[in-house]
This record gives C-alpha cells, sequence and structure tokens, in this order.
C-alpha cells in the first residue's frame, strides 16, 4: 500500500482571518492589500462614469451594452466583496460576540449598509430591466469611497460631532424662512397674491431670498416689503456663513486631530522616545516642522552632515547603503543615531513617490537632550544598543554605519 502525503490547507477560521486582515487591516504600500483597494476605487469610479456616459443618448445609442456590462459586473464585484466582508468579520468583534451577532453588527452598521446599497438596488433593476432607474442608482458606489478615503472619514466625522449645533443652525434658519414669510404674506398678499396669497407661497420666496439665489420669481414691489426683504438678504448672509464656519472649523479639527494621533504614533515607536510621557512627547510635536519632497528627489546624500531626523506620514524612501538598499514606508523613520552622534550620513536618501515628512532639526534634537536629562541617558544607552544590532534589525534607520564610525573615530591613533 503507497501512503500519499497529507497535503497541508488552511482551516475556515484561518482563511477567514487572513480574508478579514487583508480586506480591513492589510492596506500598507505595496502589499496585498492596497491593491485591493485600488481595484476596487478604480472599479467604483469607472462604474459612475459609465453610469454618467449612459444619460447622454448619443454615448448610450452607441455604447449601450458596454454600459450596462460596466455596471453588472460591477454590481457583482461589489456583491462579492460584501459578501467576503459578511463571511469574514465573524469572531472579529472587541466584545467577543457569536459569529451571527459579528455579521448581524457589520450588515447594520453604516459601512455595512453602504456596501450593500452599491449593489443590491442595481441588481434589482438589472434584472427588471429599467434602465433610467439603473441610471439614478448608479451614483450610490460612490459612497463606497468612505470607506477608503481617510478625508471623507474626516468630514463624516466632522459632521457626526458638530450634528447638535448644525440641527440647531437649521432650526434657526427654519424660524427665519417663517418670520419674513410670514411678514411678506401680511405685506404683499393683497397687492400679490398669485406670489405671496399663503404663506407657503412666501416660504419659498424666503427660502431663496434667505439662501442667497435670489431667482427673481417672486419679488416685494411695496417699499416696507422692500425693506424686509433687504433685512431678509443680510439675515440669509449669516445663515449661509454660520453652519459653513462650524463645518470648515470642525473639518479642520478632525485633520488636525488625525495628525495628531498619526504623529503621536510615530514618536511613541522610535526607541529613543519610548519611555516618554505623554507631555514630554507633546513637546517634541511641536517641534516638528512639515516637508514635501517628489518622486526621484533626493532628501540626503551619503557624506552630508547629519542636520535632522524624519518621520514619513505618507509616501516611500529608499535608502541606498554600502551594502544594500532598503525601503522605508509610512510610520518609519531614519536619522536619529546620527543627529546624537553629529555624523556624516552614511546612506543616500531619494523619494521612490511623493513623501510628506516630519523633520526633528539638530538644534531642537539637542536642546531637548539638555532639558531632559533622563531622556539623554536613554539616548546613550539606546545609541550603544543599536550598535550592537543586526543590519536586520537596524532597516529603520542609518545607524549602523555612522555609530561605527563614530566609534572608529573615537579610538586613540597611533603615531606613523
Amino acid at each position: 500500500m503507497v501512503i500519499l502525503p497529507r497535503r497541508t490547507r488552511l482551516s475556515d477560521p484561518d482563511l477567514r482571518d487572513r480574508l478579514y486582515e487583508l480586506l480591513e487591516h492589510d492596506h500598507l504600500p505595496y502589499s496585498v492589500g492596497s491593491r485591493f483597494v485600488r481595484l476596487i476605487v478604480c472599479i467604483i469610479i469607472i462604474d459612475v462614469l459609465a453610469m454618467i456616459l449612459a444619460s447622454v443618448p448619443e454615448y448610450d445609442a452607441r455604447f449601450g451594452g458596454l454600459l450596462t456590462a460596466i455596471k453588472v459586473g460591477a454590481a457583482g464585484v461589489f456583491a462579492l466583496e460584501y459578501a467576503a466582508r459578511l463571511w469574514s468579520v465573524a469572531g472579529h468583534s472587541p466584545r467577543k460576540l457569536s459569529a451571527t451577532q459579528d455579521r448581524l453588527d457589520y450588515a447594520f452598521s453604516s459601512l455595512g449598509i453602504i456596501d450593500l446599497m452599491a449593489f443590491l438596488p442595481a441588481s434589482i433593476v438589472l434584472i427588471a430591466g429599467d434602465r433610467s432607474t439603473l441610471m439614478l442608482l448608479g451614483v450610490l458606489p460612490f459612497f463606497k469611497l468612505v470607506r477608503y478615503s481617510p478625508a471623507m472619514r474626516s468630514l463624516l466625522a466632522a459632521l457626526h460631532a458638530e450634528r447638535r449645533t448644525l440641527i440647531g443652525c437649521l432650526v434657526i434658519l427654519a424660524g427665519a424662512v417663517l418670520v419674513f414669510a410670514s411678514l411678506l404674506y401680511a405685506i404683499e398678499r393683497d397687492v400679490q397674491p398669485e406670489k405671496f396669497g399663503t404663506i407657503p407661497q412666501a416660504m419659498w420666496w424666503a427660502i431663496v431670498t434667505l439662501g442667497t439665489v435670489g431667482y427673481g420669481d417672486a419679488v416685494p414691489v411695496t417699499a416696507l416689503g422692500k425693506l424686509f426683504s433687504a433685512f431678509a438678504i443680510i439675515g440669509g448672509l449669516t445663515m449661509i456663513a454660520l453652519p459653513v464656519a462650524i463645518i470648515s472649523t470642525a473639518f479642520a479639527d478632525e485633520i488636525r486631530r488625525r495628525d495628531f494621533v498619526v504623529t503621536w504614533g510615530m514618536l511613541a515607536r522610535v526607541p529613543l522616545f519610548s519611555h516618554l510621557s505623554a507631555s514630554e512627547i507633546a513637546d517634541i510635536m511641536r517641534l516638528l516642522r512639515a516637508r514635501t519632497i517628489e518622486a526621484g528627489e533626493v532628501l540626503v546624500r551619503r557624506g552630508d552632515a547629519a542636520s535632522s531626523m524624519y518621520f514619513i506620514t505618507t509616501g516611500e524612501v529608499e535608502i541606498e547603503l554600502p551594502n544594500q538598499r532598503v525601503r522605508l514606508a509610512d510610520g518609519t523613520f531614519f536619522g536619529e543615531i546620527a543627529l546624537l552622534h553629529r555624523t556624516k550620513r552614511s546612506g543616500t536618501v531619494t523619494a521612490t513617490r511623493k513623501t510628506r515628512l516630519l523633520a526633528l532639526d539638530a538644534q531642537d534634537f539637542h536642546a531637548l537632550l539638555e532639558r531632559m536629562p533622563a531622556l539623554a541617558a536613554h539616548v546613550r544607552k539606546t545609541a550603544k544598543a543599536r550598535l550592537a544590532d543586526s543590519v536586520e534589525a537596524q532597516k529603520g534607520d542609518l545607524a549602523i554605519a555612522e555609530i561605527a564610525q563614530v566609534a572608529h573615530d573615537d579610538q586613540p591613533r597611533e603615531d606613523k
């Protein structure tokens, strides 16, 4: 009897975990998850463009079959993605719920509803064959970008944070519409009964005027009506400016909060700063300055004096060392050991794509060491420890050659 070797295969829980990681967390540059995200975003854009072109009779008559095929294919992809998310989410709730409860939580969450609406209504309409309704529903997949766009998530977070204030603005606006509509109804109803004969008719004028649109289809003709119209126009400017200011301020605060969290996370991961308290890390954050470099631009060259250490917020750089090339992406850092020892750079750093960095200047770095004796002692201890590390462990820094150079320079030289 011949015994065949057993083939190893992933169990369902292992496959589910890997799929969940791919869909939810594996979005680092050049990873499989990031390529999946780019694919879904491209499909969303193509799907929405197909819907727009289908509304043009000339394009619909010429490319109607292709545009419908795009819509069918996109709906199929979105349906498969929804099914994969619904299956893989089981067992990943922080509350340790059952698999059924985890799936229900996803299905009724805002993102789950958006994922469902991206394909279900269009699929029903495709089966019914109503092309006009299909074009109307074609915009729904656009909202899936909320999942993949930090800017859209920040805007939604800002709206949610200021929801009570915005509701208050709407109440004030509704009250202003009612007041001015009632005034114009009382003043103009006998002069223009066809336009101001009822309060609902006058409310249309009030909405248009307070919104600073001014269609001109209904305008007061009496002197008193024009006077109140002037007050309505001025009040409308205030009504429009108030929610705009609230939303823009909340959006800016949300962006700053997100950048603060990202920057804090990067600083907390740096070995030199990992032991610091929250207030000390906040002091360092105030010293950071932003810098942007384009693809192909050289940030530092081998042999340059070390003037700053860098944190990569978005993008990627390639470090050309004497014996290897290393690529660093979002959330990594380099250059702190060379800063400490005031040495020259041991590698050339070039941006492989547009990269945004945070830089900590040497002067500020050494000022921190003077103000924080505990940090200075930790820096010296860390530098010695990193000197003993392997090259593989130093991928986040240019430190090995630089520290070795300092150690060599510090050795006493014999007279020849």
